[in-house]
């Protein structure tokens, strides 16, 4: 075997190892990258399930098909102080028993739970945030109109 056969096998096992690496099917965590909290795949579908039960499918596309548990999940994790986020994890573990549950056992759990409490109130502000920030509402429910805007030069004012 001569050298550059073998640097060129050296280099096919080193890429194949980069390969297989990122090819891992490891369904323990969430879906996405997250820095300072952790969260498993079954954490992110309760967090999927309690979006939906706020902002429901109709006729235009609700939470889940929006993945707007995505958008609470990072802007949790980046955006929140460390004691919320400790008060979000223990509020998701709270809401456990919810997995499973129908959209109206999920409502009127959230009308039981006290106005103050951090989960709720970082679960609800962050889906809303999400839902007005999407593409779906950006391109197909508000209207924009760039500036200046319309102008009507012939407005008869009545003194």
């Amino acid at each position: 075997m001569n050298r550059r056969t073998a640097i060129r096998q050296l280099f096919f096992v080193a890429g194949g190892m980069v390969i297989a690496s990122s090819c891992s099917t490891d369904t323990g965590g969430s879906s996405i990258q997250l820095n300072t909290i952790k969260l498993t795949a079954k954490d992110e579908a309760l967090l999927a399930q309690l979006v939906e039960a706020i902002i429901p499918s109709s006729d235009s596309p609700g939470a889940k098909e929006l993945n707007l548990h995505l958008f609470v999940m990072k802007m949790v994790d980046d955006c929140s102080s460390p004691e919320e986020q400790e008060q979000f994890i223990a509020g998701l573990k709270s809401a456990k028993k919810l997995d499973g549950r129908s959209t109206d056992e999920i409502l009127a759990y959230f009308e039981g739970v006290p106005k103050d409490d951090v989960f709720f109130h970082l679960l609800k502000r962050r889906t809303i945030q999400g839902y007005m920030n999407s593409e779906y509402v950006m391109k197909n429910k508000l209207v924009y109109e760039l500036i200046p805007g319309r102008y009507n030069g012939a407005v008869k004012i009545e003194v």
